[in-house]
């Protein structure tokens, strides 16, 4: 039977043992949860790095368009009925297309690992022996990133660190230290990423196993006997400064009971009032829990609520060895994605796929690291920003409209940028700003030699500079805005290979 949602908290302080950690006591009830405000420092970092990493790294495939990491669900789920327990039309393009690729992915497990073999054979080849968790800390430092991300536990339900519950629950050898690497990843990368000043650890935690015996058995069941105790271990020894729930999204909060786990997770965790928590606890995303949360797709207008837009370098988050360079988004593409997210007041979570041996691609590595050099130059105006009165400056035109799947599929931020269709308008300059500074962001040079920003009024003590270049730039204030004549510089003298900013200190 379904429990009743509203636990006293002394009864989760109980199951805790922790001292309470928090300046404020949260209850029970969305009205208490949804009072606590994003911690700050969240949303001064801006960008931070995802990481899908498990047993599905070691196949590393899925036909393009899919997710490598539900190449379990691929070849097994029942491909009959909905997420939500509901029969699909037979026939239909949502059937179709998972039979399509269920016949694909099963051709591939047959043709590379034989007919008789399992998913669970991937626990034993997931050795993870080139895993150098110092390095990928380096890296993902060097790529500018403020944050990490880390999959503790996908949709699989095996765990990156030795967790009792997921052997028990599934019969079997079910997490890194017991089967695979013989190793606590999470506790490894926890420790490298912990020694850097400038990034903070989070972890990934999907409440929810496609195909644990016990979720199987009694939704119920699953959630006292695994979902619970996992999160509250996770939370209790590895202190994560981010908190990445999934897996919600296709049953409600009667089902999740989120009400009954938030409180010990906002009153008892190590981090206090700094851990930050998303808003994907069942069918609340957008509307409850902490920041909200979108992938693939354009975020929110405005950053009056903290939000995050995830996407990978390739299609799929989890390493896809089928991906080619086509599917892999530019540096361009990447630093587009974060500069119009960040100028929507919004964070960029951006992911990558080590492979099963515990290797960053080095294509994604080259991806992070030449983003770091653009935030070296630019990153005053992406760190520790909010977005100004308005995210862009738009030319004359009519403004393209994409969907979902536009984003999901192409990256028409381009398109509004510098290869619009005939007769759009682009965006000449994206803004951001920080005290009394704003940021003019611009996705092309102007070919005239002067920019124009609309709506802008300076002060006396106002300077306008660009980035990465020394000395002042001349302006005119207009009618219609600031005039700025553009610094001239040989090509060996743009700051940045992509975008350049221009700074308009002391706005009125």
């Amino acid at each position: 039977m379904k429990k009743i949602l509203s636990v006293t908290l002394a009864s989760l302080l109980a199951l805790s043992g922790t001292a309470n950690a928090t300046e404020q006591e949260y209850q029970a009830n969305w009205q208490s949860i949804d009072s606590r405000e994003t911690p700050q420092w969240w949303r001064d970092a801006r960008f931070g790095i995802f990481i899908h990493w498990g047993l599905y790294s070691v196949p590393a495939y899925s036909p393009h368009g899919q997710y490598a990491e539900w190449y379990w669900h691929h070849k097994d789920g029942n491909k009959n009925v909905r997420f939500d327990g509901q029969p699909m039309r037979d026939g239909s393009p949502a059937h179709k297309k998972a039979l399509s690729v269920q016949k694909d992915v099963q051709g591939y497990q047959n043709k590379v690992y034989g007919e008789d073999s399992k998913y669970e054979d991937f626990a034993e080849q997931f050795t993870a022996e080139l895993f150098d968790a110092d390095h990928w800390a380096d890296i993902f430092d060097r790529a500018g990133a403020r944050y990490v991300v880390l999959t503790s536990k996908h949709h699989e339900g095996y765990t990156l660190w030795p967790n009792k519950h997921a052997s028990e629950s599934f019969g079997r050898p079910w997490n890194s230290v017991e089967i695979g690497p013989k190793r606590d990843l999470v506790g490894e990368l926890t420790e490298a990423v912990n020694k850097k000043a400038n990034v903070k650890m989070g972890l990934y935690y999907s409440i929810w196993d496609w195909f644990n015996p016990k979720w199987l058995e009694d939704k119920d069941k699953y959630i006292d006997e695994v979902y619970f105790p996992q999160i509250k271990e996770l939370i209790t020894k590895y202190k994560p400064s981010v908190l990445y729930t999934d897996g919600d999204w296709f049953l409600g909060e009667e089902v999740w009971r989120p009400l009954e786990i938030l409180p010990w997770i906002l009153n008892e965790n190590p981090r206090g009032d700094q851990l930050v928590i998303n808003d994907r606890w069942g069918k609340v995303r957008g509307k409850h829990g902490g920041y909200y949360t979108t992938e693939y797709g354009k975020g929110f207008p405005n950053g009056d609520h903290a939000w995050e837009e995830t996407r990978g370098i390739g299609h799929s988050f989890g390493y896809n060895r089928h991906e080619s360079i086509d599917q892999y988004a530019s540096t361009e593409d990447l630093i587009f994605n974060l500069v119009d997210i960040v100028s929507r007041g919004g964070n960029f979570l951006l992911d990558i796929g080590p492979t099963g041996d515990g290797r960053i691609p080095p294509i994604m590595e080259a991806r992070l690291l030449e983003m770091g050099d653009w935030l070296k130059v630019n990153g005053e105006a992406i760190y520790g920003t909010r977005d100004w009165i308005k995210d862009a400056q738009w030319s004359d035109g009519k403004r393209a409209k994409y969907s979902k799947k536009d984003y999901h599929y192409g990256n028409p931020i381009k398109e509004m940028t510098i290869a619009p269709k005939p007769g759009y308008a682009v965006k000449q300059a994206y803004f951001t700003k920080k005290a009394d500074n704003v940021y003019a962001i611009l996705p092309r040079w102007p070919e005239s030699g002067k920019l124009l920003i609309k709506d802008l009024k300076l002060s006396k003590e106002s300077q306008v500079t660009m980035l990465g270049v020394a000395g002042a730039l001349s302006f005119t204030q207009t009618d219609k805005g600031v005039e700025v004549i553009m610094p001239n510089l040989r090509p060996s003298q743009v700051p940045s290979l992509y975008l350049q900013t221009v700074k308009f200190s002391s706005v009125k």
